[in-house]
């Protein structure tokens, strides 16, 4: 794995979560247990802290920031599709950012909230909770078609692919 404090900012990883040696974390970093970080992405807490909620995912090819005004922070129970990038944004519980999507400084996304894909959250967005934020730039709306116990799925897949990869993925070159 690639993890790297910066002065004295040091990532703080849950024993029982887990980060694929692909992944970068750096500096002032908090994982909580059972979340889980995958390939070629990118956790950078340089200015501000980055905080993953237990049971949380972030998947391939994410960018993760945060600034020195506006940490950013994932609530439980949530989960960051392929290749999003989130700097600076406050996202609830149970919570879902499907692929591709942005989400900026100062953006609220609220307990049950969600993000499709492709989405741009321009600065100090909010998400209500029980809605979905579509389009560039985003309008949010009730969202009735992708519920909390979908969400919850999606998290429990990545928990148990998570231990999966614990216990035996290996480098084969």
């Amino acid at each position: 794995m690639a993890i790297y404090a910066l002065g004295d900012r040091v990532p703080q990883i849950h024993p029982q979560a887990y980060v694929h040696p692909d992944a970068t974390v750096i500096g002032d970093v908090r994982i909580g247990a059972y979340a889980s970080v995958w390939p070629q992405t990118v956790l950078r807490g340089d200015h501000g802290y980055i905080e993953i909620g237990e049971r949380s995912n972030i998947q391939d090819g994410c960018v993760v920031h945060t600034t020195a005004i506006e940490p950013t922070i994932l609530g439980p129970g949530s989960a960051i599709g392929h290749a999003v990038h989130v700097e600076g944004a406050r996202i609830g519980t149970g919570c879902l950012l499907a692929s591709g999507s942005v989400v900026l400084n100062g953006t609220v996304i609220e307990d049950g909230g969600m993000v499709g894909a492709g989405a741009v959250l321009s600065y100090r967005s909010n998400v209500p909770s029980g809605h979905i934020a579509l389009g560039v730039p985003a309008k949010t709306r009730p969202n009735t078609s992708f519920g909390p116990d979908q969400i919850q799925n999606v998290v429990e897949s990545y928990v148990k692919r998570a231990q999966e990869f614990r216990e035996h993925l290996r480098r084969l070159d």
